[in-house]
């Protein structure tokens, strides 16, 4: 069994974040009095919760993942972590064509023509100024 402090020192934490993935759920170390214990349970479920967190996961979804329920609720949240987080790959390939000799190789960004057009497109065509033809 190990304090707190030992248990946060082993991953390179502070003990203020494992105080704090206990207060919103995911963790629940067992108690000796007042004090909190580790076990390799416990070890083992910070391990879990680092990797979660690393893969993007909020906490309220590693809670969620490590409740006791039946696979295909864990896997139903794992599927919709996955489309997000496809959608913010999809997202940064495209910022990083824009940049990188893709549909813009200008030096200058704010004269590039794809990139005037970008965001020309994001303004809202109520709000669009109307030139004059010519």
């Amino acid at each position: 069994m190990k304090s707190i402090g030992e248990a946060a020192a082993r991953f390179g934490l502070s003990a203020h974040v494992l105080r704090h993935w206990e207060a919103e759920g995911p963790l629940t170390p067992a108690r000796d009095g007042n004090r909190r214990r580790y076990t390799d349970a416990g070890l083992d479920r910070v391990a879990a919760i680092l990797i979660s967190k690393e893969a993007g996961f909020a906490l309220a979804d590693i809670r969620a993942m490590l409740a006791v329920q039946p696979a295909p609720a864990r896997r139903e949240i794992v599927d919709r972590h996955r489309e997000r987080l496809r959608a913010r790959i999809a997202r940064a390939q495209a910022a990083l064509d824009l940049f990188e000799g893709g549909p813009c190789p200008h030096d200058d960004l704010m004269t590039c023509p794809h990139f005037r057009g970008l965001a020309a497109d994001r303004i809202p065509a109520a709000h669009r100024t109307r030139r004059p033809p010519g």
